[in-house]
């Protein structure tokens, strides 16, 4: 599922509004990467959302 697994992030819904006001659902999905991150002490791989990235709240895993 397209879930952050440290802050929880996850699709929001919505409307495409056309020229003649015509509303359709649609989605907008957090930008997830895989990372191999360390979880508890051990190498794990997770899907973390690009700000939680950047935040500095994920300790990627050395190789």
């Amino acid at each position: 599922m397209k879930v952050c697994e440290i802050c929880g992030k996850r699709p929001r819904t919505g409307c495409n509004v056309s020229h003649s006001n015509r509303h359709t659902g649609r989605w907008w999905y957090p930008n997830l990467q895989r990372v191999r991150a360390v979880v508890n002490g051990r190498t794990k791989r997770i899907r973390v959302c690009t700000r939680c990235l950047k935040a500095g709240k994920v300790v990627k895993a050395v190789r």
